[in-house]
């Protein structure tokens, strides 16, 4: 049996990841703090659903940002993976924050539209223009950081979809201006709440589909067991699983079967290699078989012959 792994240690990266998290935690809590004051006083229902909306991005950002510190920390005797799972957590909770959050607005957003009030349009123009520059900027902060970690990446794609948020709000202030029809306000609040649904299932989706230990959306199962299956001396595969350690580290255990001849060293190596290089699995466990049915693993009649 053998066990081999890929780690990537790097303080300057780690240091620039955390200045990124402190600047735009701080940035858009401070936005979402005046974006809300401000749309309750202009009766905005977009500005009050964008600001919802930075507020479980402010949560997410600080959940992320201590996953991705928690990711950091050495093994423990009682933790032997680490705290790397502290981050598909983090992923779920964001989303959790994200539905209630989104299920007040759309309330709000009824009540508008049904009983319309009058808005300050030059409030919601300003304050969205402030929220364009804020979420934008804060995003760039991300723009050049590692894109395979799913933490990194979904901090992002947030942001930025806080920035063309604020685009629609600021566009829809404009539009009620010149034509007064107050209810384009709720509307866009409603409108606000279904993409954040959406955007927001997928998220809901991989977490939940990682914290039940599914394949990682971007590993191809069958391409993998093809793989193994394929590798000189090898006659079968099987008790093969695929799981993410956490929401950018994903691992492997399976039996191969070599009756012939088993892996060297230099073997393991190339094929952890290859692994990490072709379908970014980082830890990798393997046991070699030589297939005797009398001493044959109990596994292969429980999981099957991967390779079939």
């Amino acid at each position: 049996m053998a066990h081999t792994h890929s780690h990537q240690h790097d303080g300057y990266r780690y240091s620039q990841i955390n200045l990124s998290f402190a600047i735009a935690v701080f940035a858009n809590f401070a936005f979402t703090l005046i974006e809300g004051i401000y749309a309750v006083f202009a009766h905005s229902m977009g500005l009050l659903a964008d600001a919802g909306h930075n507020l479980g991005d402010v949560m997410g950002l600080l959940l992320a940002w201590g996953a991705s510190w928690l990711m950091t920390r050495p093994s423990r005797e009682r933790y032997s993976y680490g705290y790397r799972r502290s981050s598909i957590l983090a992923s779920l909770i964001n989303a959790c924050l994200l539905i209630g959050t989104s299920a007040i607005i759309a309330y709000e957003s009824i009540i508008k539209l049904i009983h319309p009030v009058d808005l300050q349009e030059f409030t919601i123009i300003i304050v969205a223009g402030i929220g364009i520059i804020v979420n934008g900027g804060t995003a760039l902060l991300f723009s050049k950081q590692d894109k395979h970690d799913l933490n990194i990446k979904s901090a992002f794609l947030h942001l930025m979809a806080d920035a063309l948020l604020s685009v629609g709000v600021l566009v829809s202030g404009i539009v009620i201006y010149y034509t007064g029809w107050v209810r384009l306000d709720p509307i866009l609040g409603i409108a606000l709440v279904i993409a954040i649904l959406l955007g927001t299932w997928g998220l809901l989706k991989q977490s939940v589909g990682l914290l039940l230990d599914a394949v990682p959306a971007h590993i191809d199962f069958q391409k993998v067991s093809a793989f193994l299956s394929a590798l000189p001396q090898v006659k079968a595969v099987h008790d093969l699983h695929i799981w993410g350690l956490s929401t950018r580290e994903v691992a492997l255990t399976a039996h191969l079967v070599m009756p012939d001849k088993g892996l060297s060293d230099a073997d393991f190596y190339t094929l952890n290699e290859k692994l990490l290089k072709d379908f970014n699995i980082h830890h990798v466990t393997l046991q070699i078989e030589k297939g005797d049915h009398i001493n044959a693993c109990f596994q292969d009649k429980k999981c099957g012959d991967s390779a079939a």
